[in-house]
């Protein structure tokens, strides 16, 4: 008994000294940084021992597939972008400090693509075969903190074909080390919701499970604070409770918010809940969680409402890479990504076919810019002989649940999706399995409304009826020309176009516009994408017929159906979009390529003709060509050096576009919009002389030291005067001095399969990128570009400390 009596008075004495330093140390600590990398298969480095002297060092997130040479021998092929895939190794050696023992200790991967498993110190962990699902492991049992600890990760994307899209292989998102106290807020333990909200005042509900790994029962106060965006106080509530040794409990507190600062679109206001875990003067744990007070509400006679306010969603689906520098997950490019997509007037995502980063989400939070979450391109039906099908039974319920409790906080998000286009959509089964997922997003989250993306190519449509009536929200992909007939025939059902073509942006806009039943599109695609190769493809007649799966169409190895390429140059689909949903772009111009006779350009389903910001055509002078004109105003009129050409109405009734047939002659076009019989607002193009000089701009000149942070160079080769010369494809080198490197370079062809990460690229209609990448030293970066033919350009960029 007396040992017994010593051993609790030893652990109370220990949970104090727990709790006197949690407050000095962060409960999560980035990882990422001194891992070393092996491409190849070798079982030996699960050992900590095992010496990985001569491999690769790096800092993560890394994807080893964008590194690689295309090529049609790789065995992804045309979905997975024809890249080198394979199995690699991780490791990362550490010292576990003094300070954690006795603590629970995790190791918390955002994402790891695929098959991974995770060792510590020779010992498995465990494994997740979902790419896209983040996990943790409990590292506290094989701690040694005497002598330094091996994690080590398998990863395994060797068996192929295993995904539509590119995928990226590696540890490409972040990694964490979490550590608490025995008594803590339990690891995604937090859910607030704001169940009543108005102008006057907002009820926000946060339900927080406290855990409790000791052998004593303990009696706590939880004591959690509401924080304005600037940090003021705008409520709190405090409780205690008690807690059974080797227990988790849930609280439940409301707290009132006076006069909130709404959560929309163009005012993302965002506040901040702190929980504190304390017993007596001591700090337990401590932890905080960003969310937005607003509201939600979809009825088909109001449509989508947020904050009380119909909102039509001009949406746009995207993957989860980031161009050349594959699936690697920089926060400051998940952070561009959104950026672009807002300035391309969407305002609405769908993370298809999969959960995005949590860096993705964070942007979508701060900027504004509403989330359909999705969980899985398919259930038990496969498209691929190596996709989720194989891992769904035993899988489902922990990806679905992890994709739920890790996002649910993220005011931008406002549906789940559990699906896309699922291979059993057509047989009973399908209604079954969609009945099972839903009600496990709901068993955690009851906030949101629970879609899928259905379609079908025949004349069945009505027969997924008892489908779509288990899903709160019906996406239809490319069948939204259905939703009348649908809306006579189940007046109550919410419909959204989860995918559409984006040559149908108006007739899609017009159904959005003219029924509230319909909440909005979601075009496919927001941007251009890794994999999937040819869809979206123009072609010369005489070239192999089709997209996508239909044939091999290599070179091509990415889509080109997005409103933005690769670079983030918008097309200029993207602005005749943008310019349907918005009012911030009323007027612009731009050139449809002329057929190059005797041939003739060829369209697919996801292609719109190529179109171009060009006005410098050589060799067709003389020859029509058209010229396109897209506008909010009455009419417009078309001048070529200074002549009228023409003038025309472009109303709703000629869908807001004027077509212009022009004898092409070089100098100034100019369109000038006309209303009330006066001309205002104009755009114009230039023909552009002889390639002289190269421009350089930055979206950003200052980033910080942190071996993380990104700066993306645009590159313009332009004539004397400054004008993008669009028909050269100079060779472009690049140089870095400073403590800078190249992460990635690009120019938005697809075609073109020069390496992703190198020092050279050629110029694509006149324009390239080059993305730099910070290291931890602060002190300034000279990046030097040049070509034959052309003066070179220099930019100087500074990284700063933190």
């Amino acid at each position: 008994m007396k040992a017994i009596i010593i051993a609790i008075l030893l652990l109370a004495s220990s949970i104090v000294s727990f709790a006197q330093t949690q407050s000095g140390m962060e409960r999560k600590q980035l990882f990422d940084y001194n891992w070393k990398f092996r491409l190849g298969d070798d079982t030996l480095a699960r050992l900590k021992n095992f010496s990985d002297t001569g491999w690769r060092s790096l800092d993560l997130p890394h994807d080893w597939s964008i590194e690689g040479k295309i090529s049609p021998k790789n065995p992804t092929g045309g979905a997975g972008g024809y890249f080198p895939v394979g199995i690699a190794w991780y490791r990362k050696t550490f010292k576990a400090p003094r300070d954690w023992k006795g603590k629970s200790v995790a190791v918390y991967f955002e994402g790891v693509y695929m098959n991974s498993e995770v060792f510590i110190n020779g010992k498995s962990l465990g494994v997740r075969p979902y790419g896209y699902s983040s996990f943790s492991y409990d590292l506290s049992p094989y701690l040694d903190f005497n002598k330094e600890n091996v994690i080590a990760v398998r990863v395994d994307n060797s068996r192929q074909i295993n995904s539509r899209w590119y995928s990226g292989s590696g540890i490409y998102r972040h990694v964490w080390m979490k550590v608490f106290n025995p008594v803590h807020v339990a690891d995604w333990g937090v859910a607030v919701s704001t169940p009543e909200v108005s102008s006057k005042q907002a009820s926000v509900q946060v339900n927080t499970t406290i855990k409790n790994e000791t052998a004593l029962s303990q009696k706590v106060v939880i004591n959690t604070r509401i924080l304005t965006g600037s940090a003021k106080d705008a409520g709190s509530n405090a409780i205690t409770i008690e807690l059974p040794a080797h227990q988790a409990k849930e609280i439940i507190q409301t707290i009132k918010v006076s006069k909130p600062l709404l959560w929309a679109l163009e005012s993302p206001h965002l506040y901040q809940a702190q929980i504190q875990v304390s017993k007596g003067n001591d700090i337990m744990d401590q932890t905080e969680i960003t969310f937005g007070i607003r509201s939600l509400k979809f009825t088909a006679e109001d449509g989508f409402q947020l904050n009380g306010k119909t909102v039509k969603l001009s949406g746009g689906c995207v993957h989860h890479d980031n161009g050349c520098l594959g699936a690697a997950a920089f926060d400051r490019a998940e952070e561009r990504k959104v950026e672009l997509l807002k300035a391309a007037g969407f305002n609405a995502v769908r993370t298809s076919h999969n959960p995005p980063s949590e860096a993705f989400l964070d942007a979508c939070d701060r900027l504004g810019l509403l989330v359909i979450d999705e969980a899985f391109d398919g259930w038990r039906g496969g498209k691929n002989k190596y996709d989720y099908s194989v891992y769904f039974d035993h899988w489902w319920k922990r990806d679905l649940e992890t994709m739920v409790l890790r996002d649910r906080n993220h005011p931008s998000i406002f549906m789940w999706s559990i699906g896309n286009e699922v291979s059993e959509r057509k047989t009973p089964e399908a209604v079954i399995t969609a009945k099972m997922l839903a009600g496990a997003v709901k068993n955690i989250d009851t906030t949101r409304p629970v879609t899928s993306a259905i379609v079908t190519w025949g004349n069945e449509w009505e027969s997924f009826d008892p489908l779509m009536a288990v899903h709160d929200v019906c996406g239809y992909n490319y069948q939204l020309q259905s939703a009348p007939a649908d809306h006579k025939r189940i007046p109550s059902r919410i419909i959204v176009q989860t995918e559409s073509y984006p040559r149908d942006a108006f007739a899609n806009w017009k159904l959005v516009q003219n029924n509230n039943y319909i909440i909005g599109d979601f075009v496919w695609s927001a941007i251009d994408y890794l994999g999937e190769s040819g869809i979206g493809r123009s072609y010369y007649s005489g070239d192999v017929p089709g997209e996508n799966w239909e044939n091999d169409f290599f070179p091509w190895h990415a889509a080109y159906c997005g409103d933005l390429d690769l670079t983030g140059w918008r097309k200029p689909i993207s602005h005749y979009r943008d310019l349907l949903y918005n009012d911030k772009e009323k007027l612009y111009m731009a050139v449809r390529e002329p057929n190059p006779e005797p041939l003739e350009i060829k369209e697919t389903r996801w292609s719109v003709w190529p179109t171009w910001e060009s006005w410098t055509w050589p060799g067709f002078e003389g020859r029509n060509i058209d010229v396109e004109v897209y506008s909010k105003y009455p009419k417009v009129r078309l001048y070529l050096n200074d002549k009228l050409l023409g003038e025309k109405s472009t109303t709703e009734e000629q869908e807001f576009k004027a077509t212009f047939s022009v004898p092409y002659a070089s100098g100034n076009l100019k369109a000038v919009a006309v209303e009330n019989n006066k001309e205002t607002e104009s755009a114009i193009l230039q023909t552009s002389g002889h390639a002289a000089k190269i421009k350089l701009i930055a979206d950003r000149k200052e980033i910080l030291a942190n071996g993380q942070d990104l700066s993306y160079v645009r590159i313009e080769v332009t004539d004397k005067g400054g004008v993008i010369q669009p028909n050269v494809a100079n060779r472009l080198y690049f140089k870095i001095e400073g403590p800078g490197i190249i992460a990635g370079v690009d120019n938005a062809d697809i075609k073109d399969f020069d390496a992703y990460t190198g020092n050279s690229r050629k110029a694509w209609h006149g324009q390239a990128m080059i993305v730099i990448r910070s290291t931890h030293s602060a002190g300034n970066i000279k990046l030097t570009v040049s070509s034959a033919d052309l003066s070179e350009a220099t930019l100087a960029i500074k990284t700063l400390g933190n």
